[in-house]
């Protein structure tokens, strides 16, 4: 698919969904944006090419409404201070009034729309607010891959009427490292996996069982895992519905021949506290009232050496409650080793963004993805929804 670069863009509208759905404190302060500077990219190229430029985002979940501590207004403050320019903020996305401030935009000009998510249209994909927003727009271009999971109005409704449609720098970046660590990958490859639950996670297995060398299970989803092995795993989550599919998923990737890394010891407690007390005990015994929340040391080192000999390494997902000092030794242990592998490296989600950034290894791994869901979605092998519409849009144009 064409990517933003291959538009002629002159004195054209260029509509960019981008994903800003970054953090604010009580004041509505931007906490983290690393995504908006991951856009700018794309807003730079658009604007060296005599474009009028849209910017089109959601942020947080308002659900259809109007909520003030949603809106985009703190966002385009930010992107004026990092663009060194003006940008206008409207109060809205659709509608008469945004249709003027469009129609009497200058070249280099710079607005951003009002949160999309406050109309319910937008996460129902509705073709008439598709349609609205694509009237705004000569040429599309979708760099949002925090959303690209989602069939919104914004990232699949749109495609149909807009002629010019492609993708920007940021999606081109986050599918050519997916392709290179998915679809032929330098091996060997290792994917490791953590987070709370299997539900999230096991299409990944499957998926991962047909690709990858090695897969190495942390986090609350491995005592699923362990559940399925018949270790009693006291008080830590289990998904009992899904042990059988655990089961399953396991004799899958030992019948690829690949290798199934799974804890040895953990942290345990008998709540999630700070102050809360915790041993290190086997994972075959963990006592009945505790509950594992982290990896033991016996672990950690038993995935550094699984990843010693990686020269690609996929990860989502943290190896217990980090958030937590007492239960972050195990998720910042894998981190260093992570940043240590003399290969391809890909993180994604976002607590495995946060985790990375607290051990600081974000400079020592290759590449930080911007997608929770969109990655997960990938490392299922599913097509993503949006980047089927832009396919679509263009074989139909052929």
């Amino acid at each position: 698919m064409k990517c933003i670069d291959e538009f002629e863009l002159k004195d054209k509208r260029v509509l960019c969904r981008f994903d800003y759905n970054v953090p604010l404190d009580e004041s509505q302060n931007i906490v983290e944006d690393s995504r908006i500077k991951a856009s700018l990219p794309t807003i730079n190229h658009a604007l060296s090419e005599g474009a009028k430029v849209i910017i089109a985002s959601h942020l947080g979940r308002p659900k259809g409404k109007r909520v003030p501590e949603l809106s985009l207004a703190p966002v385009a403050r930010r992107l004026s201070q990092l663009l060194s320019k003006d940008v206008k903020f409207l109060p809205d996305c659709i509608g008469d009034d945004v249709r003027r401030e469009v129609e009497a935009m200058s070249r280099g000009d710079v607005i951003v729309l009002e949160n999309l998510r406050f109309y319910k249209e937008e996460t129902d994909n509705e073709d008439k607010f598709a349609r609205q927003l694509a009237s705004l727009a000569d040429v599309y271009i979708n760099d949002a891959f925090g959303n690209a999971h989602r069939s919104h109005a914004s990232n699949v409704g749109i495609v149909r009427h807009v002629k010019e449609c492609g993708i920007g720098f940021l999606m081109k970046n986050e599918l050519e490292y997916f392709s290179k660590a998915l679809e032929n990958p330098v091996r060997p490859l290792v994917a490791v996996l953590g987070g709370s639950k299997v539900s999230e996670k096991l299409g990944a297995v499957e998926n991962l069982s047909r690709i990858a060398d090695k897969i190495i299970v942390g986090g609350g989803m491995a005592y699923t895992f362990l559940k399925a092995m018949d270790i009693d795993v006291g008080r830590s989550i289990v998904e009992e519905d899904l042990i059988d599919d655990a089961r399953r998923g396991m004799e899958q990737a030992r019948d690829k021949g690949v290798k199934l890394y799974f804890p040895v010891d953990t942290v345990a407690a008998s709540k999630i506290d700070l102050e809360a007390d915790f041993k290190i005990v086997t994972a075959q015994e963990i006592p009945p009232d505790l509950m594992g929340l982290d990896i033991g040391p016996a672990t950690a080192i038993l995935f550094k050496t699984a990843l010693e000999n990686a020269r690609t390494v996929v990860w989502n997902g943290p190896m217990g409650v980090f958030e937590l000092e007492p239960f972050a030794k195990g998720t910042y242990a894998v981190a260093r080793a992570i940043g240590r592998v003399r290969g391809l490296t890909i993180i994604g989600g976002g607590d495995t963004d946060a985790a990375v950034r607290k051990a600081g290894e974000e400079d020592n791994v290759t590449f930080i993805s911007t997608g929770g869901g969109a990655f997960l979605w990938l490392l299922q092998g599913k097509k993503l929804p949006s980047m089927l519409a832009l396919e679509e849009k263009e074989q139909a144009q052929t």
